[in-house]
């Protein structure tokens, strides 16, 4: 690459990285309903017409930020399993884990909201979106699995009515799981998000007080859905 190249290169970074954040800022002012590329553009002292050149449409942007937005609430939850202490049990793992992606939202509120909240009208996520949307739950399947190789797995079997949609989950998601063990997974995330969203959008609000202790109760919980037993 020649140095003309490396020149352009690093800015069009810095520009697409001025561009994501002031998105950004608006979506804490606005919302992601009222993001406006134009908006943008003005706040940036940009012509709209630069700005496409960078992002076609408002929803090339809000497709960059819900990934940047996933994949940073999954390099949390990463990073909170790679700095477990040494000799830490699954369940050990599995809360810290879910620690730091509640701590990650709380910190974030905005772009939880984006990934978490009510649907953007006129947006639909591609599919592009998908494996980062996956890498929190990733690092507790990941757990699940140092779980069962050691001393395996305890959970509930499927009713009947759902064997046949634990099947597919697991063929889909899990195929080196049992059928119990995926659509398992599919109630942690549903509940483990449904807990932290409470807690952002203020549902807990002069209900629960002590809401890190409850947290840690909750998804203490969730790891046993998942079958990853205490130690």
């Amino acid at each position: 690459m020649s140095a003309t190249q490396g020149a352009r290169e690093r800015a069009r970074t810095e520009i697409t990285a001025a561009i994501k954040e002031e998105a950004r800022r608006q979506l804490a002012v606005e919302g992601a309903a009222k993001l406006s590329l134009r908006a943008v553009a003005r706040e940036l002292g940009m012509v709209s017409s630069a700005l496409y050149r960078y992002f076609p449409s408002r929803d090339d942007l809000l497709t960059a930020l819900i990934t940047d937005a996933y994949d940073a609430v999954g390099e949390a939850a990463e990073k909170a399993d790679a700095e477990a202490p040494d000799g830490a049990g699954h369940r050990e793992r599995w809360v810290q884990v879910c620690l730091a992606v509640r701590e990650w939202a709380l910190a974030h509120p905005q772009e939880y909201a984006l990934l978490y909240g009510s649907p953007v009208p006129g947006y639909s996520a591609p599919q592009t979106t998908a494996v980062p949307a996956a890498r929190a739950v990733t690092v507790l399947m990941a757990i699940a699995r140092d779980a069962h190789g050691s001393r395996g797995l305890a959970v509930e079997r499927v009713p009947v009515g759902l064997r046949g949609e634990a099947e597919r989950l697991a063929a889909d998601i899990a195929p080196d799981f049992p059928p119990a063990v995926a659509i398992g997974f599919v109630k942690v995330w549903a509940e483990l998000f449904g807990l932290i969203s409470f807690e952002v959008f203020g549902h807990f609000h002069r209900v629960v007080e002590e809401r890190e202790a409850f947290f840690v109760h909750a998804v203490e919980g969730l790891a046993g859905v998942a079958g990853v037993l205490g130690e």
